[in-house]
């Protein structure tokens, strides 16, 4: 199995996870299917370039509702737990 070659865009967006989502490294190289330390790598190259990682509005507001819609479904997620947990410890009360 050989190497595989990233694009420069595909770094950005990986740094810009960790560095803007706050994604732990470890979330973002399981999410992108990269190895952690391939993405520790381009943190510390991209530390010194911050004009690379700083996406133009649109972008960053598309990242924000991405973020945003995600945190959503985990609340409703967690939500419908407690309800049917109120529910089944409601049942079990004499």
């Amino acid at each position: 199995m050989g190497r595989r070659k990233f694009s420069r865009e595909f770094k950005v967006s990986a740094v810009s996870l960790v560095q803007q989502q706050g994604y732990t490294v470890a979330q973002a190289a399981t999410s992108l299917g990269i190895d952690p330390a391939s993405l520790r790598s381009w943190l510390r190259r991209f530390e010194t370039d911050q004009a690379a990682v700083q996406p133009d509005s649109a972008s960053a507001v598309q990242a924000e509702l991405r973020r945003l819609r995600e945190e959503n479904r985990r609340l409703t997620m967690e939500r419908d737990i407690l309800k049917k947990a109120t529910a089944f410890f409601a049942k079990e009360s004499p």
